[in-house]
């Protein structure tokens, strides 16, 4: 099948692939968007990202919290990640959409290595990491969106975005 000139849509190739996971793995912050059950419409909110011993994103959150809520209600979620350098203009620098399923992770056999892992990666989360209305949630991405720069857009499966297992 020929290839549309007039969509800026790039096939995915290794490098894209590579730039998506750099993107998760160095992700310590991101949007998140959720679909808000009070009034149907998006939220989107500042929240603390991680990632799990396999590569798969996630955060940390209390049930205190409208995306808790939202997400409890509709796992569904969007997850941006991706700064801006300091320099530029900001959309010359690559970010990825991530749409994902939102599962939280109940306390159970990796709960502990989670939480070692996310203060690894969040050391100032000790101040709060054993409060009792927190939890990690988990996301199961099922397609991303990598804008690298001017002209270079991609669309990612899970497994195009999927980072190698942590040793």
């Amino acid at each position: 099948m020929a290839e549309n000139p007039n969509t800026p849509i790039r096939p995915t190739d290794d490098a894209a692939r590579a730039l998506a996971q750099s993107l998760i793995a160095a992700a310590r912050h991101g949007a998140l968007g959720v679909i808000d059950p009070a009034c149907g419409f998006p939220m989107v909110t500042r929240v603390a990202i991680g990632t799990d011993m396999a590569g798969a994103p996630l955060t940390f959150i209390s049930t205190l919290s409208a995306h808790t809520r939202a997400l409890t209600a509709d796992p569904r979620a969007s997850l941006l990640v991706g700064e801006p350098g300091a320099k530029g203009d900001p959309l010359t620098h690559p970010r990825l959409t991530l749409l994902a399923r939102a599962t939280q992770v109940t306390d159970g056999s990796d709960h502990d290595a989670l939480a070692a892992r996310w203060l690894d990666q969040h050391p100032k989360a000790k101040l709060y990491i054993g409060f009792t209305d927190f939890s990690f949630w988990r996301f199961a991405v099922t397609e991303a969106h990598l804008n690298g720069g001017f002209g270079r857009a991609f669309v990612l499966t899970a497994q195009d975005i999927a980072a190698p297992p942590m040793i």
